[in-house]
């Protein structure tokens, strides 16, 4: 079965110009699609909100829910996924209330993991997990070296054995390449991998 695809922001097609700046997020013409209460909203949110895409990837790929990433994103915070600070700073995803978040809303089973190497998990793959990986964003051009690891999420949920690559979507792809089915080999995602993330027992694991 296919794996829905959904982007932290509403216009796949113009995430580019949304992460440059090119184009503010509160002129993207689909915003409300978030479940955001107006366009500023969805803009102060949008690019903190990786997590709660993989989620939404993840839910409707298991259970047929298509939920809002706000909406999602609501009650992640209430449960301390998503912390704002008083200068108006949003940290997270915090790992270890989101997973009493969609143990408890979603019956989903998970387990944070830290200094995990890529290769343990890559191993899970095809025993009935998914992971919600920590790289660094510029992962979606593979070819650069990026200054640090970690600081967005993407959703890993299949592997090809034969080339020892992850498939993964990433919720801030900027082209249908980059964003969903992703093939990447375990060296390269290593590369961006800070080594922790959200291992998540599919449905036949329970």
């Amino acid at each position: 079965m296919k794996v829905p695809y959904f982007s932290q922001f509403e216009s796949r097609e113009r995430v580019l110009d949304l992460i440059s700046g090119k184009m503010n997020a509160e002129d993207d013409p689909l915003w409300q699609l978030s479940g955001a209460a107006d366009p500023q909203e969805y803009a102060r949110w949008s690019s903190h909100i990786c997590g709660m895409a993989c989620l939404k990837m993840l839910l409707a790929h298991e259970q047929g829910r298509v939920i809002p990433t706000l909406a999602l994103m609501r009650p992640c915070r209430e449960y301390g996924g998503y912390v704002v600070e008083e200068d108006g700073s949003i940290k997270g995803l915090i790992y270890r209330p989101f997973v009493t978040y969609i143990n408890e809303q979603f019956g989903l089973l998970a387990e944070v993991k830290e200094q995990t190497p890529i290769e343990e998990i890559y191993d899970l793959l095809d025993q009935g997990y998914v992971y919600i990986a920590s790289v660094h964003p510029a992962i979606r051009t593979p070819e650069v070296t990026p200054p640090k690891l970690g600081g967005h999420l993407v959703y890993v949920f299949g592997k090809n054995s034969e080339r020892r690559e992850l498939i993964f979507h990433n919720p801030s792809g900027h082209t249908a390449a980059t964003q969903e089915n992703v093939h990447l080999g375990l060296d390269d995602f290593s590369r961006f991998y800070a080594k922790r993330g959200v291992l998540i027992a599919l449905s036949d694991r329970k």
